[in-house]
């Protein structure tokens, strides 16, 4: 116990460390950081939003489509949206939801698609109906940060319609606020902290031809991950736009024949050559619950950076990361980065043991079937019990997490938070000082750089 708060403090003192080098520095003191209020959080003083000159030229466009509307939007408005001037929601119905206007955005797409091509059986329906009969849709909604993939959602006909949003939300949005510097396009699933995504934006010049994203590929088309969020400066927006409105047919056929629209906005955006500026780590698409700390990508480890979006986000996690960011924001004037999360959000959540939680661990599986295999003892055994499972975790040295469920014990080298699982018998488990020995290591290799400045995101790269 004595060496494990030992470790604590050393943790604690690094950041702060860090933290004042920043300040002092101005590599992490945002230039925005006095507070105000804007109209919509006037009369609550324990809001606080950033001054920021930028923010009045920055457009937030929401996209979602009814099948989830009324169960993953409702929550923006009182957390992500609260400190937005400029925002509006895309989807495949006009409604209102909690007084504000949703916009059906599919009128963009050409009448002849719309009227034949099999994708569009639910918005006939919506045209028709309204909401009547949408029970029957599956709403996916992440539980406390948990996701099987949405790009693996194919059958679902909510997400079938969603790739043709992609495309005409861009003219849309422009004709909404043409003379904005920036657009934020996120999703109803997508966390956005809007006091970093200034200070980042503040690094661009948006009178260039800017597409900032989280890079993904599908085939040899490079595009931003529309779950992660992506930004358009004005200038790519309208070349978008003007490019598009001669090609309609073209595009609609590129859309046609891929899974997804963020791939397709990809496409034009190529064709027009504006390049993606790769965004990773700023830009994520996991959530907190389901993220590696550890991750690292072009050679950026995640760990280090500011955070300015996440993905696969419930409504409940939605409001606790927000309540969190507030608080944070109230006691510092540095930057949230990512290990802060972790640090302060997600390390007091897990303990020793955890009823009713899957912590996602998978690295290695023990069970009663094969346990001939194993020659260890304490392998042998790890089946039969959470605190067997426990041992065989704390024998090998590189694992840090483990779980177990009705005769199953998985194992893991990787930290994951993971979500409740409500009436189950899974138990999760973490070995909290070798959590607190990764933290430690992952602090030590962060030094005091915020941004990766855009002209990085034109250098050629390997997958």
């Amino acid at each position: 116990m004595a060496r494990r708060t030992f470790l604590c403090r050393l943790i604690f003192s690094a950041i702060f460390s860090v933290s004042i080098i920043n300040v002092f520095t101005h590599t992490s003191s945002p230039s925005f950081f006095l507070r105000y209020a804007n109209p919509a959080a006037a009369s609550h003083p324990s809001i606080f939003c950033p001054q920021s000159d930028l923010a009045d030229d920055v457009l937030v466009v929401l996209r979602t489509g009814a099948t989830e509307s009324r169960e993953k939007v409702p929550v923006h408005f009182r957390t992500t949206l609260r400190c937005v001037p400029n925002f509006v929601v895309f989807s495949d119905l006009d409604e209102a939801i909690e007084g504000h206007a949703v916009h059906d955005v599919l009128d963009g797409v050409s009448e002849a698609v719309r009227g034949k091509h099999e994708d569009f059986k639910l918005y006939h329906h919506l045209q028709k109906y309204g909401r009547k009969g949408l029970e029957n849709q599956k709403v996916i909604t992440a539980q406390s940060g948990s996701s099987k993939g949405d790009y693996l959602n194919i059958e679902n006909d909510g997400w079938k319609l969603d790739k043709w949003k992609f495309l005409p939300m861009i003219d849309h949005a422009y004709r909404k606020m043409p003379r904005a510097k920036w657009y934020v396009f996120i999703e109803a699933d997508t966390y956005l902290v809007w006091n970093n995504i200034l200070e980042y934006l503040s690094n661009f010049d948006a009178r260039k031809h800017y597409y900032i994203g989280k890079h993904l590929y599908i085939n040899d088309v490079q595009f931003g991950y529309g779950g992660a969020g992506f930004i358009l400066s004005n200038p790519a927006m309208r070349k978008v736009s003007e490019h598009r409105s001669v090609r309609i047919q073209d595009y609609e056929e590129f859309t046609a024949t891929h899974w997804v629209g963020d791939c397709a906005l990809g496409k034009v955006l190529e064709d027009i050559k504006v390049p993606l500026h790769r965004a990773y780590p700023h830009l994520q698409g996991d959530s907190p619950a389901t993220m590696d700390p550890s991750t690292s990508k072009l050679d950026r480890l995640a760990w280090c950076y500011p955070a300015v979006t996440y993905h696969h986000v419930s409504p409940s996690e939605i409001e606790d990361l927000w309540t969190f960011e507030q608080n944070w924001f109230m006691r510092h004037n540095v930057l949230l980065r990512h290990r802060d999360i972790f640090m302060e959000y997600v390390r007091p959540q897990i303990r020793a043991a955890l009823s009713q939680w899957d912590n996602m661990s998978a690295d290695e599986e023990y069970n009663g079937h094969d346990q001939d295999k194993h020659s260890d003892p304490v392998a042998r055994a790890a089946w039969k019990s959470f605190n067997h499972c426990r041992d065989v975790c704390e024998s090998k040295r590189k694992c840090v997490q483990f779980s177990y469920h009705e005769g199953r014990c998985a194992i893991s080298s990787a930290f994951r938070l993971g979500y409740a699982k409500p009436d189950s018998k899974v138990k999760a488990g973490w070995m909290t000082d070798r959590v607190d020995d990764l933290f430690l290591k992952l602090e030590s290799q962060c030094g005091v750089r915020d941004w990766f400045s855009p002209q990085e995101g034109s250098i050629v790269v390997k997958r």
